[in-house]
């Protein structure tokens, strides 16, 4: 059977580019199949083909070979999760999350938006990466919880317990980036991780000048003010690497698919290009480091019944599985089978591979199309009866909790609680 692969042509103010020559050589992979439509969420709920990656990429195709470009481009570039399911999909490999971000960038510099949408997204990509922002109007929030509206109460996480985190005493050493929101909502995660790590030997350290992995400004086309945020957590972590750091470790799966890229996404600045690969290489999803050391893991855990901590004996988990993590950075089975050798018992979740809505800013900016892949991804998450449903990424532990009374927490914790 003939391979059909896209033809192009492309314009000359991007052809010369390498933006242009990366968009090209992705576009001319892919081969028309439309086998990404069938696990591409927005086409599942709309079914409306310029909604799914093979509309979008013939919208960007257009864009990029100099045609027509309007506002209802950018609607449904904006209407992409970036969720990359179709990634898993595609038979060709083609990179559609790197496409779409370039052709994000050329209709934002074409197209505009209205000086209240520019606001509004401005607004957001000053304060989220912003901790000496964000926690104060985030404490703020979490004392207005009580006499809020149901349905905007639940959109505000309560108040997270901070944890002690062990001293540095070892001599194998690893990094960890606490990142910009994450410490705000949930301050105990990294704590847990480094408590986990510190009983087989492994002290985990953060770098007091690294913060917001680079992806909230970038993704919301701030592409520039993006790349300073990952410049800036080079310059951070370099001295630790040259100490000869073991890894970068990675609790919220979307900061580590961003830091696993700054390689490719900084590989044209020639200040930066080798030590942005080098970081990329050693930096780990916190499962790939504790799968790794799983015999060392085992000889700690005890069965949860065991023990006097009350959130230890909860059996029943449903792992929500992010797209960062399935989709991103291709990791799968790593975290249940860390979750099941500790004692828990994985509940079966109904098209596990499906966006739960949260995707960065997405749920801020598009939340009628959030609210209902919320909706049908917590029914998914419930139908086993869970006790408690676990992830593994900040935003999508706040997401799914504003839509489930069940608690949600991060799988790092729920395994912590399984050592004595």
């Amino acid at each position: 059977m003939p391979i059909f692969r896209l033809k192009t042509n492309l314009a000359d103010f991007i052809r010369d580019t390498p933006e242009g020559k990366e968009a090209n050589a992705i576009l001319r992979a892919c081969v028309h199949c439309g086998f990404c439509t069938a696990t591409c969420p927005t086409y599942q709920l709309l079914g409306d083909e310029l909604d799914g990656p093979r509309g979008r990429i013939y919208l960007m195709k257009e864009l990029f070979e100099g045609g027509q470009v309007s506002a209802k481009t950018q609607l449904h570039l904006d209407r992409c999760l970036t969720c990359r399911a179709c990634e898993t999909t595609c038979p060709s490999g083609v990179r559609y999350g790197r496409l779409v971000d370039i052709g994000r960038n050329v209709v934002e510099q074409r197209v505009g938006r209205s000086f209240g949408r520019r606001l509004w997204r401005s607004a957001l990509k000053t304060v989220i990466p912003n901790p000496a922002l964000f926690n104060p109007l985030l404490h703020l929030g979490q004392l207005a919880r009580p006499v809020l509206p149901g349905a905007l109460a639940r959109k505000i996480p309560r108040r997270g317990v901070r944890t002690p985190w062990p001293a540095a005493r070892h001599t194998r050493r690893m990094l960890v980036l606490n990142g910009c929101v994450q410490p705000g909502i949930a301050p105990s995660i990294n704590p847990a991780l480094a408590r986990i790590l510190d009983r087989i030997g492994i002290s985990l350290v953060a770098a007091r000048e690294a913060g917001c992995c680079g992806a909230v400004a970038y993704h919301l086309n701030a592409q520039q003010e993006g790349l300073e945020y990952m410049r800036r957590n080079v310059d951070a972590w370099w001295p630790y690497v040259e100490q000869g750091v073991e890894a970068i470790v990675m609790t919220a799966s979307g900061c580590g698919v961003t830091v696993k890229e700054y390689g490719e996404l900084l590989k044209h600045d020639p200040r930066y290009s080798a030590k942005a690969e080098k970081i990329s290489h050693l930096t780990k999803d916190a499962s790939e480091i504790l799968f790794a050391e799983r015999e060392a893991l085992e000889a700690l855990c005890q069965r949860t019944t065991q023990t006097t901590n009350s959130e230890s004996r909860v059996r029943r988990v449903a792992f929500h599985s992010p797209c960062t993590l399935q989709h991103g950075q291709q990791i799968r089975g790593a975290v249940e089978a860390l979750l099941g050798a500790a004692g828990f018992q994985l509940t079966a979740v109904p098209d596990a591979h499906l966006c739960c809505g949260s995707a960065g800013t997405y749920s801020i900016l598009q939340p009628s199309l959030s609210r209902r892949l919320l909706e049908n991804k917590v029914s998914a998450l419930e139908s086993g009866s869970p006790e408690v449903i676990a992830t593994a990424n900040i935003g999508c532990l706040a997401h799914i909790q504003s839509g489930t009374r069940l608690p949600v927490r991060h799988w790092i914790e729920l395994l912590k609680s399984s050592f004595s």
